[in-house]
């Protein structure tokens, strides 16, 4: 057996990557089409259908294409009435981009702690924020220390998990906020029977190379508000007015996705049942092989979620495995496997980490422990038998 036979001398050629795209569908009959009729840039055909295509399998009103993921959260953040200075509540355990996103506009973010279950933003640690550190004033909810608006809250659903979402729109309604999802990890999960995206007021997605569909680069942002979706569309093509005389009635951003792009998305998003289904083989696959490796907690998933497992991640008890997670993660590299840690918190960043937060331990734990696995699409079962078989000689010592 493969597995039997693992030895330093013959791993050192293996490399299995974190994830990668997976290119099996019509994208390169489409991306030829694109270069065949000159259609390149960021008009075309494939730029409508593939908003249409967003639209329709997440199952909202609208999709307005983007170049980016974080392009996608700065629009969403303008058209859903965020202003300067106003406060929104956002996961601190997240890539940076969410966060920052917030800069672009003037406002500020306030910090909220992941919850030990299932690891996305506490619902409870948000609602007490709100409860013991804002109050309504003149109308409007406001953070009793800053003074600042608080206009929105802004969940990150992480790692192909959706968050624990009818407590957090529940105070949302009860406080007037609006509630902005960044779902770019999370195309085609479900709460409760309901699609990720659809579940706030306006949602995010990436199409970044190591998403689960991928454009290259890119992103959207879809919403069921038909006069949120038109003015993201006229602020991410430069707020044109008039396109012949080229004027400009306020400032717009050169935020579109190419039609090229939006070709290739169009070719991966046909495919995107089949590269869920692929996801949730490898997660299962790691859940049977590694559930029983002492000092290995494998990736949860709540009863009400259907989740993609967008990247396969584990915890690594130091003491009962016999390393840490980043020893762990040295020790694949050293036999070809590339693994990562979660996110640095906002909390904690150099950049952000000036911000209001709340009790924070929880995300600073999963962020000691975590460690994301290889899980492309495309990953080969006997790739995976040796990932999962180095994770346990790791743990003997071998």
């Amino acid at each position: 057996m493969f597995l039997g036979s693992m030895t330093k001398s013959n791993t050192e050629t293996v490399s299995i990557p974190l994830s990668v795209p997976e290119i099996r569908g019509n994208e390169w009959k489409y991306v030829k089409d694109c270069l065949d009729s000159g259609w390149v840039s960021s008009v075309g055909e494939y730029v409508s259908q593939f908003e249409q295509k967003i639209a329709q399998t997440v199952g909202v009103g609208s999709a307005v294409a983007t170049s980016s993921g974080t392009s996608a959260l700065h629009i969403a953040l303008l058209v859903s009435g965020v202003k300067p200075d106003d406060e929104v509540l956002v996961s601190t355990l997240t890539f940076i981009a969410p966060v920052n996103a917030m800069r672009y506009v003037g406002a500020w973010p306030v910090l909220i702690d992941a919850e030990p279950k299932f690891w996305q933003m506490d619902a409870e640690k948000l609602s007490l924020f709100l409860r013991n550190n804002c109050e309504v004033s003149q109308g409007e909810l406001r953070n009793r220390r800053t003074g600042r608006r608080v206009k929105a809250i802004l969940p990150v659903h992480i790692l192909g998990h959706p968050a624990d979402m009818d407590p957090i729109i529940a105070v949302a309604r009860e406080f007037g906020l609006v509630v902005i999802e960044d779902a770019t990890e999370c195309l085609g999960a479900r709460y409760r029977g309901q699609a990720a995206g659809t579940l706030g007021d306006i949602a995010c997605f990436s199409f970044n190379g190591n998403k689960i569909i991928t454009t290259g680069g890119g992103g959207a942002i879809v919403t069921s508000n038909r006069l949120w979706a038109d003015r993201a569309r006229y602020l991410t093509t430069q707020a044109k007015d008039d396109p012949i005389e080229f004027v400009h009635g306020e400032i717009g951003y050169n935020y579109r996705l190419t039609n090229i792009q939006a070709a290739m998305g169009c070719g991966q998003i046909e495919m995107l049942g089949k590269y869920i289904d692929a996801k949730r083989s490898i997660a299962e696959r790691y859940e049977i092989e590694l559930h029983e490796v002492a000092g290995i907690t494998t990736m949860p998933a709540a009863p009400w979620a259907q989740s993609i497992y967008w990247l396969y991640t584990i915890l690594v008890e130091e003491q009962k495995f016999g390393m840490s997670a980043r020893g762990l993660m040295k020790e694949l590299a050293a036999r070809g496997i590339q693994a990562r840690p979660l996110w640095q918190p906002m909390h904690s960043s150099p950049v952000h980490g000036h911000a209001e937060a709340s009790n924070c331990e929880t995300a600073d734990w999963l962020h000691a422990c975590a460690l994301s696995l290889p899980c492309s699409v495309g990953l080969k079962e006997t790739d995976q038998q040796y990932v999962i078989a180095s994770i346990a000689g790791a743990a003997k010592g071998l």
